[in-house]
């Protein structure tokens, strides 16, 4: 496959997070405090989202629960009531207690392949409900889950600077376990084809993905936005095609590209890694001031084709 690339006083993320400490040299500290520089890495790549313009938080409902008609949110493309579709809040039970989330599908029966979308770092914000009623359009059951439902929910904070917060105090794998049971709740949907199940994801949700991709044998196709990058010696894990889609103007996770595109180049992996010049950074997302539509509008088509190509049309 064609790949394309345009490629705290003291305290080491406070004086990174200020401009006062390089990016290389944050890494050699946290790999002397016994982090490690896969740690920092990692770390850096949860932030990627950090000077993102807060957008409203969502209200989430329990499922048994009618959804109000909600007013729509900005950046809102799909009308929740759209007769095509069928929309609403979901909460499902796991190992780790209830999760939450929004799941949009097709009117019509299915089965259907779905997708598994993964939000920002500032949690589950109606950006992200609107996509899976885009996906649903498109043919897809797609579940936006709620990475703060073990905190209570997106919807348990006043502001978006809270939510991302509280998102810092769970656990890599935590996040790894809610979405693996997202997978499986997914799946067992009689409306979803439990073999063709992808998974998108946007900035913090974008590195997400490239570690489901590595480490979830259920996932079929997977297209990260701006995320980090894997760590490098799980690459050899990943078995299905990837579209990675990055900003011509986002350096910081730039900066990860080459040792990745040279990981899968070795591993003769099947990828596409697409950068947008002139865009910045959370450029897909409609609510924020990134936004870049021609970029964004752009990104869409390519991912439908990916999605489509693995999870639609395959034999």
């Amino acid at each position: 496959m064609d790949h394309n690339r345009n490629n705290l006083s003291g305290n080491p993320l406070d004086k990174y997070l200020t401009g006062k400490l390089a990016r290389r040299e944050f890494l050699r500290r946290m790999a002397l405090m016994g982090g490690g520089a896969v740690v920092g890495a990692t770390l850096l790549g949860s932030l990627a989202c950090e000077t993102a313009t807060p957008t409203p938080t969502a209200t989430l409902l329990p499922s048994n629960t009618p959804p109000a008609v909600p007013e729509a949110a900005p950046g809102t493309t799909v009308d929740p009531n759209d007769p095509r579709i069928e929309t609403g809040p979901v909460e499902f039970t796991t190992a780790a207690g209830s999760m939450l989330g929004y799941l949009s599908r097709p009117r019509e029966e299915g089965p259907n392949p779905a997708i598994l979308v993964i939000h920002e770092n500032r949690g589950l914000q109606p950006h992200f409900p609107d996509l899976t009623r885009r996906f649903a359009l498109e043919g897809y059951t797609a579940l936006a889950v709620d990475l703060l439902s073990r905190k209570g929910g997106t919807g348990n904070f006043p502001d978006s600077d809270q939510a991302r917060d509280a998102l810092g105090q769970i656990t890599q794998d935590e996040f790894m376990a809610d979405l693996n049971a997202s997978v499986d709740y997914l799946q067992t949907m009689s409306h979803v084809q439990a073999d063709r199940i992808g998974v998108t994801g946007f900035c913090f949700g974008g590195g997400l993905t490239w570690l489901m991709a590595v480490r979830n044998p259920e996932i079929a196709a997977a297209v990260p936005f701006y995320g980090s990058a894997p760590p490098l010696d799980e690459v050899p894990n990943l078995n299905v095609p990837v579209l990675g889609i990055y900003a011509g103007n986002d350096t910081r996770i730039g900066e990860g590209i080459p040792g990745l595109e040279a990981a899968l180049t070795q591993q003769n992996k099947q990828y596409q890694l697409i950068s947008y010049p002139g865009a910045e950074h959370g450029f897909f997302n409609d609510t924020g001031t990134r936004y870049h539509r021609e970029a964004a509008d752009q990104a869409w088509t390519a991912a439908l084709g990916l999605l489509g190509e693995h999870l639609k049309n395959r034999e």
